[in-house]
């Protein structure tokens, strides 16, 4: 228990903002604000402003660049297709805006290199059920977290709890980490008022899927099961959202990410250490080093994409690196692998592997005298058994030459999967 409170109490120094820094982005916050309502008085556009995200609920992490989101509510008498076109009439005269397309386009603008503030167009709705996108409920989220947490310490335990998953690459309900998304990490802290019990209740063994409902809209968890869309009911975790009930605020999280949260999780709390909250570089060149000891092959991928930076690249180039597991794995056993979306349009994939023996082929049935002549043709020893034939094949290529072949001969399916470059180092 110590040993923990030791390394917890060190964390924190480590893991929170300076006040230099924190105060820097809340003058410039401000700033932007008195730009902002300027242009809201002169169009005369019915909007109100509001700053939300980890700045305002109080659970910023120190990191290497910070953005703060700037949510500005919509009346709602604006469609929702002229909310772009709004936002950008409000953004006139402001200097390094870029915008990011995705469900609803949002915008951001550059402060300086390591500072920028999101700005995000939503609707202003009373009711929950009125919202028509995920962001429409963020000023709820924020209200909710600022009232229900006054103390200090639960506030810190959150920070503890962002930074251990974010080290971890459990953070974000992006499509391609599939984890905690920090409103989520937030409600989990809060309800279970410690970084420690958050842990330790999260990676007890269940038989069956942990339901959690803060501010018990329902009876029991047998109701939530019965009333909400089978959808929301797939994630590992069914966390009701205490300000919309029918959203289960953990439906991103998948198993394979949760089993990766708790196997650290579980490590943490046998031997605490710091190091469980910095992010692990993974040294290349020793990976690459090791695996030639060990008598295996090691290859290394990097892939680009022209789909916008963020969840659609990251996404796309995921479902890209697992493609290329399932086709390394037909002739190679995969010993170790790994993938990391690079935040722009580049993905690296590194595959540890070992030969196979050879490989099995399975031809027709025996009594199709054709189609087994031309199955003889194409390989060179085949064999009978159980009515059908066989062949194998001793590999001969390695998987740098294998891949070069691959890539050569799915041209057309890597343009598909939105690759628009492949190279193999």
């Amino acid at each position: 228990m110590n040993k923990i409170n030791s390394v917890l109490k060190e964390t924190l120094k480590e893991i929170i903002p300076s006040k230099e820094t924190e105060t820097y982005m809340s003058d410039e916050i401000k700033v932007f604000l008195e730009k902002i309502n300027k242009r809201i008085n002169k169009t005369k556009i019915k909007v109100e402003p509001f700053v939300g995200g980890s700045f305002a609920k109080k659970t910023l992490v120190k990191k290497g660049s910070y953005d703060v989101d700037l949510f500005l509510r919509f009346d709602k008498k604006y469609k929702e297709k002229d909310l772009t076109k709004l936002t950008k009439k409000l953004l006139k005269g402001i200097k390094k805006v870029s915008i990011v397309h995705g469900s609803r386009d949002y915008f951001q603008v550059n402060i300086n290199p390591w500072f920028f503030i999101e700005v995000v167009p939503v609707i202003k709705v009373n009711n929950p059920k009125d919202s028509k996108n995920i962001t429409d409920l963020s000023y709820s989220h924020v209200k909710y977290i600022n009232k229900k947490i006054k103390s200090q310490k639960i506030l810190d335990e959150i920070k503890l709890a962002k930074a251990f998953c974010s080290a971890n690459e459990t953070y974000g309900a992006e499509s391609y980490v599939n984890g905690f998304s920090g409103y989520g990490i937030e409600l989990l802290v809060y309800s279970y008022k410690s970084f420690e019990k958050f842990l330790k209740e999260l990676s007890k063994k269940r038989k069956e899927k942990l339901i959690i409902d803060i501010e018990k809209d329902y009876k029991n968890s047998k109701e939530i099961l019965f009333e909400l869309n089978g959808s929301k009911l797939i994630s590992p975790i069914i966390l009701i959202d205490p300000t919309f009930k029918e959203r289960n605020v953990l439906a991103a999280l998948n198993e394979e990410t949760f089993e990766k949260f708790k196997e650290s999780a579980k490590a943490f709390l046998k031997r605490p250490s710091i190091g469980f909250f910095k992010k692990r570089q993974i040294s290349l060149d020793e990976l690459k080093e090791n695996s030639k000891k060990e008598g295996n092959e090691f290859v290394l991928v990097l892939s680009k994409t022209k789909k916008q930076k963020g969840d659609i690249a990251g996404t796309k180039l995921l479902k890209f690196h697992k493609h290329l597991k399932k086709e390394i794995e037909k002739s190679f056993n995969v010993i170790d692998f790994g993938f990391k979306y690079g935040d722009k349009q580049e993905g690296k994939s590194y595959f540890i592997v070992k030969k196979k023996d050879y490989l099995l082929f399975s031809g027709p049935k025996e009594v199709d005298k054709n189609s087994v002549e031309k199955f003889k043709k194409e390989h060179n020893k085949t064999y009978l058994e159980k009515g059908r034939v066989f062949a194998k094949e001793k590999i001969e290529e390695t998987i740098k030459s294998f891949m070069k072949k691959w890539t050569i001969k799915n041209k057309k399916k890597i343009k598909q999967m939105y690759v628009s470059k492949l190279k193999i180092i």
